[in-house]
């Protein structure tokens, strides 16, 4: 459906304090998915967004929801689903954002990985906005069947990425418990056949709005990939940034490890970076994250999950240091440069068993990424000698009246030149580092070039003990005689009897105890029971976690598996 967009918000009627709030934040006026969507709910009507994040997606169902929001009654009126804490985290801040002009209205965020209490509390005291992930929202109805019985708004937010983490069944639970005359909004960046069949169960006669297709998302930004072998991704990275000319950059891994690792190397390197991943507290995250945009960092080296929702104008790099898992997290990831209008670049290193995914992103995205080639020596050294220029280029024009009396004094107490005196300046400037070729040279021996050899292919992830089927579960392909290097086996009494598969497990775990995909290793699905390997770093803390947890609405029990 398309729709002349509307020039200001007053003009979508949306509730005095709502404009309040939003004059009060800065916003001027509606993105394209704001100004369709916003009258649409504020009529009452079912709708399926097919939008990106990034194009204003959470504004376009927040605003609406909160001006037909009844502050006088203190019950559950709007849920808002989100597939991972993240996420809900961030659109309840949205939410807390958008009310503050609004008195007596509650939003709270219910999610796994933290504790119960506070979120009960909150339930119990009438909060009028719920916004959560499925497999916590299940808990809380295990306890208290009525919590959604006065529900008037739903809306499933990033709908394709609740499916990939196996959340079908908490689903289900979850549209059983709410009314069926309740308004029901679905946001997708994709609707494959799984979110169609959900809106034609689900939904009454749904409005259509489609915003920003992947090739309008990624076209601002310019795309290159890099061919690189695996082991050699800190000495590319670290050549790469000498010179690229950026503001701010984010660089995407697949692993928390990963991001201490890059980010420690960084700043060895006099970068100022810092790591983002699920382990890190929210303040600290908060923290980061307002580094990032004030300057006080330059560099934040995240995972998938912990980056979304990082929306700062002056990153104007994204850097994909390990390939991302499919197309549409690549889509996320690049958008968090290119903003509200400006330009961006996103750079990929790519291993050449991953060329086939390349191929894949390009087909998906509708845009070739073309290759360059990893700086030389000469590229590294003259990037250096530039930005040693910049930086004393403007000293030059006064120095000589402020500081040629001591030049001269300098030169004569010394016994030297003025040449060998800037010489030595020069050195102290560059902390003794020989701005010349050679020393580059022997600096970074990186010798550029693809066909890694056969030992190389578990450093470039290939021979997996598992992989990807159709639906994104983990199937396994051996037997599992041991546990893999670093991990733990863990057993559930849930098995194929219960309904249950890999990716309803993977989901659940991933979502509750606030890993990255790469911390799970094989899982094994028996009639009777399952296997998973966990981190065996920290166990007996997530095991705690999941202890609530629960799968298609039966518990998790997930336990350490002795072997006999």
């Amino acid at each position: 459906m398309t729709q002349e967009v509307t020039g200001t918000f007053a003009e979508l009627g949306l509730h005095p304090s709502i404009l309040a709030a939003l004059t009060a934040v800065g916003y001027e006026e509606p993105s394209p998915i704001q100004a369709q969507a916003i009258p649409m709910i504020l009529a009452g009507h079912d709708m399926i967004g097919q939008a990106q994040t990034g194009t204003g997606k959470t504004a376009a169902f927040a605003l609406p929801i909160l001006s037909k929001i009844d502050p006088a009654k203190r019950e559950p009126q709007a849920l808002i689903l989100a597939p991972t804490r993240e996420l809900a985290l961030q659109v309840a801040t949205a939410f807390e954002t958008y009310s503050k002009q609004l008195t007596g209205v509650s939003v709270v965020a219910v999610y796994g990985g933290a504790p119960m209490g506070p979120q009960l509390k909150s339930l119990r005291m009438g909060a009028q906005i719920i916004v959560a992930t499925p497999g916590r929202l299940v808990d809380h109805l295990s306890r208290n069947d009525q919590l959604l019985k006065t529900i008037r708004h739903l809306v499933l937010d990033e709908a394709d990425e609740m499916l990939k983490l196996g959340f079908m069944d908490d689903l289900e639970v979850i549209f059983q418990a709410m009314p069926e005359s309740r308004q029901s909004v679905l946001f997708s960046a994709t609707l494959p056949h799984s979110i169609r069949a959900i809106a034609e169960k689900h939904l009454r006669e749904p409005q259509h709005v489609k915003i920003a297709a992947k090739t309008q998302t990624v076209s601002r930004i310019e795309q290159a990939h890099l061919m690189i072998h695996a082991d050699q991704k800190i000495n590319a990275v670290t050549r790469l940034l000498e010179v690229e000319e950026f503001d701010a950059l984010i660089a995407f891994v697949r692993t928390k490890q990963a991001t201490l690792d890059l980010a420690a190397a960084l700043e060895a390197k006099g970068y100022k970076a810092a790591a983002l991943n699920g382990d890190i507290a929210q303040n600290q995250r908060e923290r980061v994250i307002e580094s990032l945009k004030d300057g006080r960092l330059d560099i934040v080296v995240a995972t998938d999950v912990a980056a979304r929702g990082i929306d700062v104008p002056r990153i104007t790099h994204v850097l994909n240091v390990d390939m991302p898992y499919d197309p549409e997290s690549y889509v996320h990831r690049i958008g968090r440069t290119g903003r509200a209008g400006r330009e961006g670049r996103a750079l990929l290193l790519v291993t050449p068993r991953e060329r086939r995914m390349l191929q894949v992103i390009e087909r998906v995205t509708g845009q070739k990424v073309g290759e360059v080639k990893l700086p030389n020596a000469q590229q590294v050294l003259d990037a250096r000698i530039k930005k040693l220029t910049n930086g004393l280029a403007p000293l030059v024009a006064d120095a000589e009246a402020s500081h040629g009396e001591l030049l001269d004094r300098l030169v004569g107490d010394i016994g030297c030149s003025p040449r060998a005196l800037a010489a030595a300046l020069l050195k102290l400037a560059t902390k003794g580092q020989a701005l010349d070729l050679a020393s580059v040279e022997r600096e970074q021996p990186l010798v550029p070039g693809v066909g890694a050899p056969r030992e190389r292919r578990e450093r470039d992830g290939g021979d997996r003990p598992h992989e990807r089927g159709e639906r994104g579960e983990f199937r396994d392909r051996r037997p599992m005689a041991g546990p893999s290097e670093g991990k733990a086996r863990c057993r559930t009494a849930l098995g194929t009897r219960d309904g249950i598969a890999a990716k309803n497990l993977l989901g659940a775990i991933l979502n509750e105890g606030g890993l990255q995909r790469d911390a799970i290793g094989r899982i094994q699905i028996r009639e009777t029971f399952s296997l998973i390997e966990l981190p065996e770093d920290g166990l007996d803390r997530l095991l705690g976690k999941l202890k609530d947890t629960r799968v298609a609405g039966k518990a998790l029990k997930l336990r350490r598996y002795r072997e006999d």
